[in-house]
């Protein structure tokens, strides 16, 4: 067992601290000429009939003619999926509820992103692809069908639809709206960059928010009650995800609240091999998670990086299993085609967590399964108070701060650690690291974009 080693003359300059991400770009003002009411082109709004065809005309009318509003008026509007396009506005006004269909047929299947692969699947239910300025807003509800159950079809493999998904769009707002999804993600945008979540409730039976390969993305003022992680940054699975190379980036995610009942308040990964940088969660509530509030998480085989985290002003309450847990060994499926050699193992750096509020914990942080050969090099944790029944365990570091942990632990050591450089691990207990990982080798059959992975698993 290699011992605990102190670096007493490190300097706080030794330790680097993130670079905070980059906000997104404004969108111009939206185009307000052009008000079409869906239910001038034939929409019902009865709950029964069908009026997906009425929402297309409007928003295709918006595309086309240079941006404007669809606008839903009160009523209960059953539709299958609907496209917006560039400079358009859906405005669901108070009283307005968009409601899923539940015949799969009204769902077109597409190239869909799954667990950070590309594959064939049902697209959401409101969606847009290669678009730019584009709005959902209003007091209004977004229900998908439950009737559309699990997350995968039966029989064909086929990824059932997301309620919101959203594909290389540049300005994307979505501000006010109530959505309640079935088991499935309920949003997911994929390759967008200058995005803003805000005011949004989000009530579903999986994941909340997807951020799947993004830049400069804003979830402000959001509450969320799902079963799997209220929002999960991921950037790709295995060679596809590093070919391609189109990393989540630049994310801020203040004044939230979070309810899970399955897993994470807030994942990183484990979909992250075209890397995650500069993410900001600050000022939220963490009121019920499964398992660990805040759960970063990768593996051998995924490459890339995890750089750049900043988490700070944050009460967590109802943690199952506790506040923090670094995963880095063994989290997610291994891809088909995984990145082998050191290239695969993820590089993680530049981690602070500060001023955080825990009421009785069961673990305060678990941050052990990191690669011997890759050690997390910047690891802050200050200004740390609550009470908690066990302490910090800590392996394969350098550059470690740990200062101002005013914790009551019931049980155990307040720090263990091994092969952890850095301060304040002064008097930290030994721990028997975790087993080092087998070496990750890569597939008999040399890996080409756009090859066949196989159906979702």
């Amino acid at each position: 067992m290699t011992p605990v080693t102190v670096a007493r003359a490190q300097t706080p300059a030794a330790t680097r601290l993130p670079t905070l991400p980059a906000l997104p770009r404004g969108l111009p003002p939206a185009p307000t000429d052009l008000r079409i009411d869906p239910r001038e082109l034939g929409a019902k709004g009865d709950g029964t009939t069908k009026d997906t065809q009425a929402f297309q005309q409007a928003l295709d009318r918006c595309a086309v003619l240079g941006g404007g509003e669809v606008v839903v008026s009160p009523g209960t509007y059953l539709i299958g999926a609907i496209r917006i396009g560039s400079r358009t506005t859906l405005r669901i006004e108070e009283g307005a509820t968009l409601q899923g269909s539940p015949d799969k047929a009204d769902y077109p299947v597409v190239q869909v992103r799954w667990e950070g692969r590309w594959v064939p699947g049902y697209i959401g239910l409101v969606w847009a692809q290669e678009a730019r300025d584009v709005r959902i807003t209003g007091r209004g509800r977004i229900v998908a069908s439950m009737e559309i159950l699990r997350r995968i079809e039966e029989g064909t493999g086929l990824r059932h639809p997301c309620l919101l998904e959203f594909v290389d769009v540049q300005g994307l707002s979505v501000t006010d709206v109530y959505t309640e999804q079935n088991g499935m993600w309920s949003i997911h945008p994929v390759y967008c960059e200058d995005v803003v979540f805000r005011g949004v409730t989000v009530k579903g039976g999986a994941d909340g928010i997807d951020v799947d390969s993004c830049a400069r993305v804003v979830i402000d003022h959001c509450d969320f009650d799902t079963v799997d992680d209220c929002i999960s940054l991921k950037s790709g699975r295995g060679m596809e995800g590093n070919v391609i190379a189109r990393p989540t980036e630049d994310v801020t995610i203040t004044d939230c609240s979070f309810r899970d009942q399955h897993w994470a308040c807030i994942g990183i990964g484990s979909e992250t091999s075209a890397g995650i940088r500069r993410v900001l969660v600050e000022r939220c509530q963490c009121l019920a998670a499964r398992t660990f509030a805040i759960y970063l998480k990768s593996r051998p085989g995924r490459g890339a990086f995890i750089e750049d985290i900043t988490m700070r002003d944050i009460e967590v309450s109802g943690a199952g299993y506790g506040f923090l847990r670094l995963n880095f060994l063994d989290s997610g499926k291994q891809d088909q085609f995984p990145v082998a050699g050191m290239d695969g193992i993820p590089t993680v750096r530049n981690f602070l967590f500060e001023r955080i509020k825990v009421t009785e914990a069961p673990i305060l942080v678990e941050a052990v399964n990191i690669h011997p050969d890759k050690p997390l090099d910047g690891f802050v944790l200050r200004d740390i108070s609550g009470s908690a029944g066990h302490g910090i365990t800590l392996a394969n570091m350098r550059n470690v701060v740990i200062e101002n942990i005013t914790v009551n632990v019931f049980s155990g050591p307040k720090v263990a650690a091994d092969n952890v450089t850095g301060r304040g691990l002064e008097g930290a207990a030994r721990l028997i690291p975790p087993e080092r990982p087998a070496p990750v080798v890569a597939s008999d059959t040399p890996y080409h974009l756009g090859m066949t992975t196989g159906r979702p698993n």
